[in-house]
């Protein structure tokens, strides 16, 4: 049982414990825009920053963390983990089973993905009190995990109806658009003949280019750059 937790939770010490729990904090960040605690902002700026901080209250993910700081404070990373797994593996299955016509699988996707889509900008725009992570590295990682959920998300959506040129002949051509258009490449094999369709895309590559760009670009000059060598003595 050692060996797992140690596996799983990793080093922790008293010092990792955070004053507040996830709630409290997301309240705190509220209330420390709404006084311009940390930035003198106004008008619409103000507006869209208390909006994202006040979005992550209407999802699970805060009360998922709250939850494991009721086990303990050690548990909290591991309970994002397994939650941001589970985002992901979501969209998975109702295309590798053909679930699409399932609407409460599909509004849980739905709010799933928008759980997501506005805590990216959340992090960027409206983290006055946000506690820095424990791995920045970890934080990459789960970001690369939500970059898959979008990614299989949005393939679900484009599955919906006739919406293209050519009927999907398998799951993974909705993955392989979804793709392509997330990144701008579009081979042309496939592309959006409603206007259902064509929103989607647009949407998708707009907040692709205009976040999940940002947000790598924010976090990768975080990420320490220590390998594996930086501890061979010289010879």
């Amino acid at each position: 049982m050692s060996v797992v937790k140690k596996l799983l939770v990793g080093k922790f010490t008293y010092r990792d414990r955070p004053k507040f729990n996830p709630i409290q904090r997301r309240i705190l960040n509220i209330r420390a825009i709404w006084n311009n605690d940390h930035q003198y902002d106004n008008g619409i700026e103000k507006i869209v920053r208390l909006f994202l901080s006040s979005s992550q209250l209407l999802f699970p993910g805060v009360y998922i963390k709250y939850l494991a700081c009721k086990i303990g404070h050690e548990y909290q990373d591991l309970a994002m983990d397994v939650y941001v797994l589970a985002k992901m593996a979501l969209p998975w299955t109702i295309l590798i089973y053909g679930w699409q016509h399932h609407q409460i699988l599909l509004i849980l996707m739905i709010y799933m993905l928008l759980e997501t889509v506005f805590y990216i900008p959340t992090l960027i725009f409206a983290s006055d009190l946000f506690v820095r992570p424990r791995s920045y590295k970890r934080s990459m990682l789960l970001l690369f995990f939500n970059y898959i959920e979008i990614v299989v998300a949005f393939g679900v959506l484009y599955t919906l109806g006739d919406n293209m040129n050519k009927p999907f002949t398998h799951w993974f051509d909705a993955v392989y658009f979804s793709l392509v258009s997330a990144n701008s490449i579009g081979f042309g094999d496939y592309y959006p003949m409603t206007t259902y369709g064509k929103i989607l895309v647009s949407i998708q590559a707009m907040f692709f280019l205009s976040f999940v760009l940002l947000f790598l670009n924010f976090f990768s000059t975080k990420v320490k750059s220590k390998g594996y060598f930086d501890n061979e003595e010289s010879e």
